[in-house]
């Protein structure tokens, strides 16, 4: 019997939130292996920005520190995401608290302003536009998300960045920032060289690491 229901009239309120809400634990699962990865390659970046500052070469260390700044932006970006799934989650705990004694799903403006919110994050934004699609079949959001974008922070990072990343400088060289630009009279020795060119090599990994994990 309960095989024909099935058939018939789709899957039970409690089956289609036990079934989101296995999505939205898989979705905060990924977002944790993102900030992991994030936490690994800006922990290798920022030891490359203190050799970079300590060397005098300010100019390379506030490149790759300005990657640093935007990692962080990142991380607490998938932070907030992360605990925003978990709201829904609990929102949808409670729809299914009501539906045992309503018979349905309700409306909920809450959840779609969470969803709207999260489909803007790329790492995400497939399953979310798939769930909205579905709640809204179900009744608990009115109309599909809106999946217009977010614009990118550029602006906002170039008018910030250069007080971080000093901040960031200040506190990787541990206040001897002043002291890292100080012009050098003595040529450098092969030896130095090497070193300089490896650090470069390094920065340059770093650099296109957390790029591409800001990118994904």
């Amino acid at each position: 019997m309960q095989s024909i229901n099935r058939f018939l009239y789709g899957p039970t309120p409690d089956e289609r939130i036990r079934a989101w809400q296995t999505k939205l634990r898989s979705e905060q699962r990924l977002l944790e292996r993102e900030m992991r990865q994030l936490d690994m390659a800006t922990n290798k970046a920022r030891q490359t920005v203190k050799q970079l500052a300590t060397k005098g070469d300010v100019k390379s260390a506030r490149i790759l520190a300005r990657e640093v700044v935007r990692s962080n932006k990142q991380k607490d970006r998938l932070s907030v995401s992360k605990a925003r799934l978990g709201s829904i989650s609990h929102q949808l705990a409670q729809q299914l608290a009501m539906a045992k004694v309503t018979g349905s799903l309700q409306k909920s403006t809450e959840i779609m302003k969470l969803s709207n919110t999260l489909i803007r994050l790329p790492q995400i934004s497939q399953t979310m536009r798939e769930m909205s699609m579905e709640m809204t079949k179900a009744g608990i959001l009115e109309e599909m998300m809106d999946d217009t974008l977010e614009m990118e922070e550029d602006e906002e990072l170039e008018e910030e960045a250069d007080a971080e990343v000093d901040k960031v400088l200040f506190d990787l060289t541990e206040g001897k920032l002043g002291q890292a630009g100080t012009v050098r009279t003595e040529l450098p020795t092969s030896k130095e060289r090497l070193e300089d060119e490896e650090t470069e090599r390094a920065m340059e990994k770093y650099r296109l690491e957390l790029n591409g994990l800001l990118s994904g």
